[in-house]
């Protein structure tokens, strides 16, 4: 008879055999690795996806680039203009993974009613802004048309329109005062044509899109007049290194940042991600390791007769260890199955029904976002899977410490 196919067989058979010891260790081993790639799983997923969706929403706001004047001290308000076609070309950048160039301008303005007033920042967007990120987050109304000579059409957030009590197709006054505070402030009329919430309180409470016809009327600039640039880029993987290029493309009076550098405090928050995450990791793969070298010891214990048998018979140690590598493995393999049946499952049911809700004033999302895609999840599986076995290498050196005679007498 084969000596490995011998000892496949006794140790098959210890697996399903509920009397021994090893049972109920082997249970324990197969549930660690079940919960351990669970919570690495969701871990992984929620991170990349809440940097993601933070991300996604400070680049909605503010594209991932913004070329503005120097001048400007106050990113909030454009008080010095960029010429189109004499200070800056946007056709004149040469840099590669661009996916659009839009013009803006941002100016401070009061919404006053009757009864109350509140504060927002006007961004100004013509025709061609892209409205892809607006639309996704688009609860009531319709997006605004800028192809008119001006529109009085806007957006306003949800946040904004409760506080003054507005509902879609209202119309109402918006003062801008004048940096001459002796002249009397520009009045607008506008008329809410849709209301957006992004859950990122930090814009909602404040950003209002209207015509950038309506910011360059009121700061009494011409149509070749813009407040800024923002890029938007293919791959936000290379957000410093295009920033750095598209500097270098642009004049010396002309300011270039990324929304890294703009938003760095918020950034090197969601960096922290990363660490804690990768703390997690390692955590649960001890703690899967651990319990899978108790149940190869336990399983080398009970089989200790069984080694010492087929030692004496000239198996040699390497083989002995080797099938019960294959016996760790196999259990390695179904309790990733059963971790990753419950874990994408879970991840699946977030992603379509959103069940845990977060505090958006916080994390700057409702619902907690997830990130689901088939590399990272193979890679968890096959990183976990390696490292398990590479720990259990030094548990079965012990069976090469076996002597024959004393196992065969072992009891």
């Amino acid at each position: 008879m084969n000596y490995e196919l011998f000892i496949a067989k006794r140790l098959t058979e210890a697996r399903q055999d509920k009397s021994n010891i090893s049972s109920p260790i082997i249970k324990i081993a197969i549930t660690a690795i079940a919960l351990g790639i669970i919570i690495m799983m969701v871990t992984i997923s929620s991170s990349i996806g809440l940097q993601q969706k933070i991300r996604e929403k400070i680049a909605g706001f503010n594209g991932h680039i913004q070329i503005t004047n120097f001048d400007n001290n106050n990113s909030e308000i454009t008080l010095v203009p960029i010429n189109i076609g004499k200070d800056f070309k946007p056709d004149s950048i040469n840099v590669e993974s661009i996916k659009y160039i839009q013009p803006y301008a941002t100016k401070a303005g009061i919404i006053r009613t009757v009864t109350d007033f509140e504060g927002v920042v006007v961004k100004g967007v013509d025709q061609h802004y892209d409205f892809s990120f607006f639309k996704e987050y688009l609860i009531e109304g319709n997006l605004p048309n800028y192809n008119e000579k001006r529109s009085n059409e806007v957006l306003l957030s949800q946040h904004i329109a409760n506080a003054l009590q507005f509902n879609v197709g209202d119309e109402f006054n918006t003062i801008f005062l004048k940096e001459d505070t002796n002249r009397p402030p520009s009045i607008r009329v506008f008329k809410l044509v849709g209301i957006y919430n992004s859950g990122f309180q930090e814009f909602d409470e404040s950003i209002m899109i209207v015509d950038l016809k309506q910011v360059q009327k009121l700061n009494n600039w011409d149509s070749n007049q813009v407040g800024g640039f923002e890029i938007i880029l293919d791959n936000f993987d290379e957000i410093e290194l295009k920033s750095n290029e598209i500097y270098a493309e642009t004049p010396s009076e002309l300011n270039t940042q990324s929304i890294i550098s703009k938003f760095s405090g918020l950034f090197e928050w969601i960096k922290l991600f990363d660490t804690n995450t990768l703390i997690i990791i390692i955590i649960m793969i001890l703690v899967a390791g651990i319990n899978m070298i108790t149940a190869l010891l336990v399983l080398i214990l009970e089989r200790t007769q069984m080694i010492g048998i087929l030692k004496a018979l000239g198996s040699n140690n390497w083989s002995i260890r080797k099938l019960f590598l294959y016996n760790a493995s196999y259990i390695i393999f179904k309790g990733l199955f059963w971790g990753n049946l419950i874990g994408i499952s879970i991840l699946l049911i977030q992603k379509y029904f959103g069940i845990i809700s977060l505090n958006p004033e916080t994390y700057y999302v409702s619902k907690a976002p997830v990130y689901l895609d088939v590399s990272y999840i193979l890679l968890l599986n096959i990183g976990t899977l390696f490292l398990c076995l590479l720990m259990l290498l030094i548990p079965s050196w012990i069976i090469t410490k076996i002597s024959p005679v004393k196992a065969i007498k072992f009891e």
